[in-house]
């Protein structure tokens, strides 16, 4: 007697108002860091039985191999959107934390992030776009230039102060500078640090924000 055939897996259910939701726009798929991320799209097309169709762009692969291995995405409303290999295993869990952020926890990866691509910040400048030779400033004036190298120093790189320096800086004493995620932060005596926040291109400002700011400004 020949066995009976497996039974077919039941067919995925319509899309949730949720799922419609998220597949309306373009997401980031991302490390804590965000130094590995690439792009997702999610999909009301059904993945067969799994669920819906899901798209990694070719950056996903080399950056998060495990990718490789998603077939679906499912999401109810009020639910967990999970990414399903394809026997239809859940393989990450996300969570939504705020609008348009989800998180999900993966051994040996840490917390991974999914969220819309409209309310991602650009990526921090790299080391290699900050080094050169920057002024600081307050109210218009000149108070020091300062070269940002690309020469270790402790735990960032070192940073030189040019001729004729204001006091408040000399005092300060930098010899350093580091990223800090999307902040630059320059180490003086002490191991004080004064941390500064892009504002437009080329021009940093200290943080918290003064009625008279301390400016970073790249020539």
């Amino acid at each position: 007697q020949r066995p009976a055939p497996p039974a077919a897996r039941p067919p995925a259910p319509p899309p949730s108002e949720a799922a419609r939701t998220v597949a309306g726009s373009a997401w980031e798929f991302s490390n804590a860091d965000r130094d590995r991320r690439c792009t997702v799209g999610f999909k009301t097309d059904a993945a067969g039985s799994l669920g819906m169709k899901i798209d990694f762009d070719k950056a996903c692969a080399g950056v998060f191999p495990f990718l490789r291995d998603a077939a679906a995405w499912t999401l109810g409303d009020n639910d967990f959107l999970r990414f399903l290999d394809a026997r239809g295993k859940p393989m990450l869990e996300f969570s939504e934390v705020e609008q348009g952020l989800w998180e999900a926890p993966k051994p040996g990866e840490g917390i991974l992030f999914l969220q819309t691509a409209a309310s991602v910040k650009p990526p921090a400048p790299s080391q290699a776009e900050m080094a050169g030779d920057w002024t600081l400033r307050r109210g218009g004036r000149v108070l020091c230039p300062v070269t940002l190298a690309s020469t270790p120093a402790g735990e960032g790189f070192a940073l030189r102060l040019g001729p004729d320096c204001d006091a408040a800086v000399t005092r300060f004493a930098p010899t350093a500078w580091t990223m800090d995620r999307d902040e630059l932060v320059l180490t003086g005596a002490g191991n004080r640090t004064w941390r500064f926040e892009e504002t437009d291109p080329k021009t940093w400002q200290r943080v918290p924000e003064t009625r008279d700011p301390l400016l970073m400004v790249k020539r």
